[in-house]
């Protein structure tokens, strides 16, 4: 099979688009040092209404979350949250695994618990931006 001009000329944007999506991630590194210079809490909502937020620590704990709609527990370690136990019938909280970083979620639908990692920063006084 011969490529046509017009393919090899589609094929090298296509090749151009994906690097030009790479080569920033690449360059980026990764955000432990950011992370190490954060706090991070997990926040618990139950029902969309706030149940607790919690320091994710090194040491390990655990947050027991009991509603008319079911049982859930939390294990916060290593600075990060995961579901040790629901009694939910389909347990696709499960799947979310150990969480650490800020935006990451926790899910449990029938138990209608929501688990998100925020972060701030620890110094508190950083200049976000300036404005003239």
């Amino acid at each position: 099979m011969k490529l046509k001009r017009g393919d090899m000329i589609l094929i090298a944007v296509v090749l151009i688009g994906a690097l030009i999506f790479m080569v920033p991630r690449f360059f980026a590194g990764d955000d432990s040092e950011k992370l190490q210079n954060m706090n991070t809490f997990a926040k618990i909502s139950v029902d969309g209404k706030p149940f607790k937020t919690v320091e994710l620590t090194e040491e390990e704990q655990f947050v027991e979350v009991k509603t008319e709609r079911g049982y859930n527990k939390l294990r916060i370690h290593n600075r990060g949250i995961e579901m040790a136990e629901a009694d939910c019938p389909d347990d696709v909280c499960f799947t979310f695994g150990h969480i650490t970083k800020p935006g990451q979620t926790i899910v449990c639908l029938p138990n209608r618990v929501l688990v998100e990692i925020i972060g701030e920063s620890k110094g508190g006084d950083d200049t976000d931006a300036i404005v003239q």
